[in-house]
């Protein structure tokens, strides 16, 4: 098998015949991942499209003599390019690479399938020149004033020691601390054994899935909704169904008639900055919401990695709440650092304690250091400064996209006063889909509304637009070309 990177003919010596063979010759049974995603050159194909690869019609040359370099990974020899000097025990080396070669995170042809793997793997693209409306965080530029650098000092001066061993399972004491703090600013009442620190809000709902997800389990999600969230769901063998949303939250009259058909006991939802529609839930729903959850025994999972974008006093179901049928999931990814990786769950003391001791078995403790660097932050009144002009800079933008969606024509499903996504339709568009394909070959790319639906298999006129990036001259030509 023979693959062509960049104009150069790259010989793939592991071919799916060798490969299956290779797994007999171990005496071990295909992989859950082997079996999930299918054979070498089947994965390589889903994610890099059927036309990246061709046969060859001739192999490639073996090695000459006995100094044959030997790829460790399989214990098979591997060819060497012609006149290359070897000597015995030197090892592997990849002679003649190109200049610029793929990077991991390279932007895949656009003719791939849009799906959860490809917008995740395109959130992590920058590309000198392109356009990101579809990217799911704030511009660097909004977050640089917090100079991380600064905090270096005065995280090690708390204690060097303690930075080379496992935080504890709960998390640092000190930023658990700030967090009651911080969640008393939205009128939610917790205690110390009320919170657990996570990597972020991906890895909480990780650890929610993996405590009260079993595979077959039916489980409520917002419809659109988060997409890593279904990804996650469906890895756990889960059943989804989708809720639909609305501009001021979850539709409640089909969410009844969800609860007394199917009995689900977990309903994942987002209150504000709602990703992906940007709407908010209102305060009418929001009671609704929790005593239609008290009477069907459900557990809602409160998503609020938006938090810092919005006044302190949105509402939030758990402060109606008092966590008693909410946990309630925080991060500071896109407000401070994503490159930090913190976030937590608070719930009620049998919930989080549960949580914690999963979080230890799987990952022992949280990023100490990265703690510990958050818990310093907090304690500045810098902080609530840079969240005040993150909070402003969103604001204009969004006056400036709603400006721009306008005179494009577009249809916007709410118009909320800050918000840092937007969700909007297009004259004459049927399915983002096409549309996201056609300006990602202009370097523009969006965030196709399929991406968000429960049902992948219906066209979706919507789609996601970043505000930050609305005011691009490269989008409307591409709407235009």
């Amino acid at each position: 098998m023979e693959a062509n990177l960049n104009g150069r003919l790259t010989t793939m010596l592991l071919c799916d015949d060798h490969y299956r063979q290779l797994v007999r010759q171990q005496k071990r049974a295909i992989s859950p991942l082997e079996a999930l995603f299918g054979s070498r050159s089947g994965l390589f194909e889903d994610f890099l499209g059927s036309d990246f690869f061709r046969i060859g019609e001739e192999p490639a040359p073996a090695a000459a003599d006995a100094d044959e370099v030997v790829d460790a990974s399989f214990g098979e020899p591997a060819s060497t390019a012609s006149g290359t000097p070897r000597r015995r025990g030197s090892g592997f080396f990849v002679c003649d690479l190109p200049a610029t070669g793929l990077d991991d995170d390279e932007v895949e042809p656009y003719t791939r399938a849009l799906d959860t793997i490809w917008m995740m793997r395109q959130q992590f693209v920058r590309e000198p020149g392109h356009s990101h409306l579809g990217e799911g965080f704030p511009p660097v530029e909004w977050l640089m004033d917090m100079r991380l650098d600064k905090f270096h000092r005065q995280v090690v001066r708390g204690g060097v020691t303690t930075l080379f061993r496992y935080g504890t399972r709960l998390g640092n004491p000190a930023l658990r601390h700030r967090l009651i703090q911080k969640l008393a600013d939205y009128a939610i009442t917790v205690s110390p054994r009320q919170v657990v620190t996570t990597l972020g809000a991906n890895h909480a709902m990780d650890l929610i899935i993996r405590r009260y997800v079993a595979p077959r389990d039916v489980v409520l999600v917002e419809d659109p909704g988060y997409y890593p969230l279904f990804g996650k769901l469906q890895l756990q063998g889960a059943r989804m169904l989708g809720v639909p949303r609305q501009a001021d939250g979850p539709d409640l009259d089909a969410l009844e008639r969800m609860l007394k058909r199917h009995k689900p006991k977990l309903f994942f939802m987002q209150s504000v900055g709602h990703n992906p529609t940007g709407s908010d839930l209102s305060n009418a729903k929001a009671h609704r919401l929790l005593q239609i959850a008290d009477v069907h025994d459900l557990l809602v999972v409160e998503n609020d990695a938006m938090a810092d974008f919005k006044s302190s006093s949105a509402v939030k179901l758990s402060a109606l709440d008092q966590l008693n049928r909410t946990l309630y999931l925080g991060s500071f990814s896109k407000s401070i650092s994503a490159a930090l990786r913190v976030g937590f769950i608070a719930g009620s003391k049998q919930r989080i304690e549960e949580l914690a001791d999963l979080k230890m078995l799987l990952h022992n403790s949280g990023a100490e250091y990265s703690e510990r660097t958050i818990e310093v932050i907090l304690g500045e009144g810098h902080f609530l400064r840079h969240l005040g002009r993150l909070q402003n800079r969103l604001r204009e933008a969004t006056h400036r996209g709603l400006e721009i969606l306008d005179e494009l024509g577009a249809e916007v499903f709410c118009r909320p006063e800050q918000s840092l996504y937007l969700w909007a339709r297009f004259p004459g568009i049927e399915d983002t889909n096409e549309l996201t394909r056609h300006c990602l070959s202009r370097g523009v790319m969006l965030a196709p509304g399929s991406i968000f639906a429960v049902n992948r298999n219906v066209a979706v006129p919507w789609t996601r637009l970043n505000v930050a990036y609305l005011d691009d001259p490269a989008f409307r030509e591409s709407l235009k070309a």
